[in-house]
């Protein structure tokens, strides 16, 4: 019988993580790997893991090649009893409509759920809702999105899948009669349903029936953000294994560096708080200077800037600053200088915080770590990783994205890496764990 497993693909690492950190909570092997190249090294991964989230780096690319990167990462990593689950952005940020139409004739009937109610976004009437709020009308839709509509049924079938809805009343009616729903659905000939969820309660609902579908009477995948995921995480006989034991969970000596390359007014928030609690130094970095790079006049400056602080072992925020000549499609431009700014200095960093999932990539791309073990959860979205299999850099990692967590985000994730130990290794010298308090400037 084969062994089953779930597949993630999601379109940013920070995504990927937020997806997957519930499968590790539940005592599942689970990597998130960075690869998109042949994805040979992910696929030796894959075989190792109860889960494996791939980030295919799409976000940012034309809807035809986020479609054909995501197609060739499932065919990558396909395998017989694995199961799919797209990752989307549960506020529709993305070319995640292309991606799910590339994936729909390969795995079946699309299970639409972008709800995540433990951060505030949930679905009625196949609409986004943030907090209650209308998706068009929060800050993170006018950036990117401005006069479009946020309305899932609309934007799949714009993208050329055959689409209906269940609301909230026949999610939480007879399971039989929505079991009976989801069958008729696909008979017809329908590509993609779309199910309203209000509450945790309601996804869990909905992963509990679609579960019990066999997948190969019943051929569907999965679509959704970190919220679904989780109650899937929790069913007892998604896998065929037991859990495994909790990988370790350490950190190692040098600075906590925290990388924030969003723009979006909850990240001000948390680094507010970040600043105001822990007391960490803050280093905002023009825009310009990474426009240009190390060609830049100011560049050896910065980079020296940025050095004092990490090689004293002294923990540092450093954030893209804006400008007037800001472009959102400039994002992972900006994040790879950023990451090329700091890479001089890395190995000074025994903790890094990145928000954004193209400010984590580039980051670790840089520092050539190209998949990560999932450890832990700092808060819902907010995950704790170390780099996989023999990576020399055995340092903490927690991935968070931009527009995501609540205010205490980054302090939280800051605290959990200053509790986090030291590998305790007798070929190692005892080195001093920097104060707290040594951070204020």
């Amino acid at each position: 019988m084969n062994t089953r497993s779930m597949l993630i693909v999601a379109d940013d690492l920070s995504g990927a993580a937020d997806c997957a950190i519930a499968f590790a909570g539940a005592g599942r092997r689970t990597v998130v790997t960075l690869e998109t190249s042949g994805v040979v090294h992910a696929a030796a991964e894959a075989d190792n893991a109860d889960v494996i989230a791939a980030d295919t780096d799409s976000r940012r690319l034309s809807p035809q090649d986020a479609a054909q990167r995501t197609a060739h990462a499932f065919n990558a990593l396909n395998a017989p009893g694995r199961r799919l689950y797209k990752k989307i952005d549960s506020t529709l940020r993305g070319n995640w409509t292309a991606e799910v139409a590339a994936l729909q004739p390969l795995a079946g009937l699309a299970i639409v759920a972008p709800s995540f109610p433990a951060t505030g976004r949930t679905l009625h009437q196949a609409r986004v809702l943030v907090h209650g709020e209308p998706l068009e009308n929060t800050d993170t839709w006018k950036l990117e999105n401005a006069g479009k509509p946020a309305n899932v049924l609309t934007m799949l079938e714009d993208a050329g899948l055959r689409s209906e809805s269940i609301d909230v009343d026949t999610l939480r009616g007879d399971i039989n009669a929505l079991l009976d729903r989801i069958k008729t659905t696909a008979a017809q000939g329908v590509q993609a349903l779309i199910v309203d969820a209000h509450t945790g309660d309601d996804l869990k609902r909905l992963a509990q029936a679609t579960a019990r579908l066999d997948p190969r009477e019943h051929p569907l995948f999965w679509v959704g953000s970190g919220g679904l995921a989780r109650e899937l995480a929790s069913l007892p006989d998604l896998f065929d294994t037991p859990p495994r034991e909790t990988l370790a969970h350490e950190k190692q000596e040098g600075a906590i560096l925290i990388l924030v390359g969003s723009l979006s007014a909850v990240s001000e928030r948390q680094c507010a708080m970040l600043r105001e609690r822990a007391r960490v130094s803050e280093l905002i970095v023009p825009p310009a200077v990474l426009r240009v790079g190390s060609e830049h006049t100011d560049w050896l400056a910065w980079q020296s800037k940025i050095g004092d602080y990490l090689e004293r072992h002294l923990d540092l925020l450093v954030r893209i600053g804006r400008d007037d000549a800001f472009d959102p499609a400039e994002g992972a431009h900006l994040s790879t200088a950023l990451a090329a700014l700091v890479t001089p200095h890395f190995r000074h960093v025994g903790g890094l915080i990145a928000t954004g999932g193209e400010t984590a990539r580039a980051m670790l791309s840089a520092a050539g770590i190209g998949s990560l073990d999932l450890l832990a959860e700092v808060e819902a979205g907010v995950a704790v990783a170390r780099p996989s299999g023999q990576h020399a850099a055995r340092l903490a990692i927690v991935t968070k994205a931009g527009a995501f967590g609540s205010e205490h985000a980054l302090f939280g994730a800051w605290e959990h890496l200053q509790r986090l130990p030291l590998p305790t290794r007798s070929t190692s010298p005892t080195l001093r764990t920097p104060d707290a308090a040594t951070n204020t400037h």
